[in-house]
């Protein structure tokens, strides 16, 4: 206890204390609701299916699946990927299809089934891709796999699994048999619950065949999954940033093919779609030795691809995933060896996702789309060093502060409603211009359906990781009728340099590679969401409640009121 209370004492010392902070008004209305408030940030996913079952990849599922009021969905790369099941950087396997020595197929669903029975097992929900290319499979299996390590350009994984299959047909039955077993070991209602998707950035390297090849890998998957589970969802073609003028193409020709095409593997016109997915990612830089961010980028590419689904009006009604969703494009390149990604340990993903998921709901509203999900491809790596900078949401078991802007997402529910802040940034102003001058102070609010709950989460972001003084937010929450004891509990939770940051707390105590259990233990409690003054009841005076406080560069606050 005592080396806790020296470890907070020291970390307040950080604050900036006597400087003048930024003024900023900030006015939620919870009667005037904006649109049902869609758990879109209860996705995750990593390129490493088989850190699913590990010690701290099982520890890590079930918190984020504890956080969530809701299923939480998974996606993860290389479940039909071929290999012994040791996970590595990049890489993973299940060996789910071999063949026998006169070419028949041997199906092998142990491994797979060790991943899919831990999402089950805590209630959460797959979004199954499938891929990759089974090397006995695979047109041009051999070199097969790689050696990828941080220091090597992300281009090098690029090999045989990544082509197309020998045979179209034996590709199909090895779906049929992947969602036929899958019925039989979970039951037709638990899978008619998943997402299906044929697999991952076909616009790229990622895919080493054709558009047309593409297209005949969907359609006789889709075909082989509808016939073992016609209820089965199925969707895609999760292609990169849509941004990019070649995946904007790619896109808007897969999306024609579905609506218009002849099926390759039926002959007849279309093919099935049950949701669209598509990834955004935004671009960092190192600039004069700072990380300067670019959500603008990342926004850009959002709503260049809810304008592509907004395209095809027959299709505008379905699902929209973004598949993927983050500041940038590599979860295991690490800082050392990418110093544009320094900005995962801190507050500074923190701030950044906050701001940028909020945009996501106000670009759904823009395009009238039906807004799913957004994918955080960021989960954990095993066996690494402590705070290696890879885009994780834990290190070694402990939670990193962008955990925690989750935890916060999943206190908020029911219907959005409307917020306004004295220093606006809409989505469009970010699209343009980012956060290069004046910084991104604002908030998304939610109430609950029973009108017992209402939350307002406040963050302070700016594109450039730099110090600067903190701002001085006055809170009106207006809009609290009908509330009996005209008195509700304020709980303050809070993201900075001092609350819920299991990164300053390890610097703070000499960055240790090898920490002891106590050290742990104190980095486990540290990693967790923490309030930032203790809960009190308020008066609510004129159906408003108001309340002053500061908020640190970068920082996230949620205050929750209860009734």
């Amino acid at each position: 206890m005592k080396q806790r209370i020296i470890f907070i004492a020291a970390l307040f010392l950080t604050a900036f204390g006597s400087i003048d902070a930024q003024p900023v008004s900030i006015n939620a209305n919870m009667r005037n609701r904006l649109e049902p408030m869609k758990p879109v940030w209860a996705w995750f996913g990593y390129d490493e299916p088989n850190y699913t079952y590990m010690k701290d990849g099982v520890k890590l599922l079930s918190e984020l699946q504890k956080m969530s009021y809701t299923p939480v969905f998974i996606r993860t790369h290389n479940l039909l990927t071929s290999g012994d099941g040791i996970a590595a950087l990049k890489w993973g396997s299940t060996n789910a299809y071999t063949e026998d020595s006169e070419g028949k197929p041997v199906y092998n669903w142990t491994i797979v089934d060790k991943i899919l029975d831990t999402y089950v097992y805590l209630g959460m929900k797959p979004l199954v891709e499938i891929g990759f290319m089974p090397e006995a499979l695979s047109s041009k299996p051999v070199p097969y796999r790689h050696d990828w390590t941080p220091d090597k350009l992300p281009n090098e994984i690029f090999l045989g699994w990544t082509h197309p299959p020998k045979d179209y047909n034996k590709w199909r039955e090895l779906v049929y048999q992947w969602v036929k077993h899958s019925v039989e070991r979970y039951g037709k209602r638990e899978v008619e619950s998943w997402y299906w998707e044929v697999w991952n950035e076909p616009d790229i390297a990622y895919w080493s065949g054709t558009f047309e090849e593409y297209c005949k890998l969907y359609d006789y998957a889709a075909d082989g999954l509808k016939k073992a589970l016609p209820e089965a969802r199925i969707g895609g073609p999760h292609t990169t940033d849509p941004n990019n003028q070649s995946a904007n193409e790619f896109l808007h020709k897969f999306l024609t093919h579905v609506t218009e095409g002849t099926n390759y593997a039926t002959g007849q016109k279309g093919s099935p779609i049950d949701y669209i997915g598509f990834h955004a990612k935004g671009s960092p830089r190192v600039i004069d030795g700072h990380v300067r961010m670019n959500i603008g980028a990342q926004l850009r590419n959002v709503s260049k691809g809810f304008e592509a689904v907004a395209d095809f009006p027959t299709l505008k009604h379905l699902p929209v995933v973004i598949g993927e969703c983050d500041p940038e494009g590599c979860a295991a390149c690490s800082e050392d060896y990418h110093p544009q990604n320094a900005y995962r340990n801190g507050t500074m993903y923190s701030s950044y996702t906050a701001a940028a998921y909020a945009r996501m709901y106000e670009l759904s509203r823009k395009w009238d789309v039906n807004f799913l999900g957004a994918v955080s491809w960021s989960f954990e790596f095993e066996d690494q060093k402590w705070f290696a900078g890879f885009r994780d949401l834990s290190t070694n078991g402990v939670n990193k502060p962008v955990l925690n802007v989750f935890r916060m997402f999943g206190m908020m529910k029911g219907e959005l409603a409307e917020t306004t802040s004295s220093t606006p940034l809409s989505a469009d102003e970010l699209m343009q211009h980012g956060v290069r001058q004046a910084a991104d102070i604002n908030a998304l609010s939610s109430i609950s359906n029973d009108e017992r709950t209402a939350a307002v989460m406040v963050w302070n972001y700016h594109d450039e990781d730099l110090p600067a003084p903190p701002a001085q937010v006055s809170l009106n929450i207006k809009g609290l009728y009908d509330i009996p004891a005209r008195k509700v509990l304020l709980t303050h939770y809070r993201i900075d340099d001092r609350f819920s940051n299991s990164y300053e707390v390890w610097k703070l105590m000499g960055k240790p590679q090898n920490p002891t259990e106590e050290q742990i233990k104190i980095l486990e409690q540290s990693g967790q969401l923490q309030m930032y003054t203790s809960p009190e009841y308020v008066d609510v005076r004129n159906a408003e409640v108001k309340i002053e406080f500061e908020l640190s560069r970068q920082g996230v606050s949620l205050i929750k009121l209860d009734w």
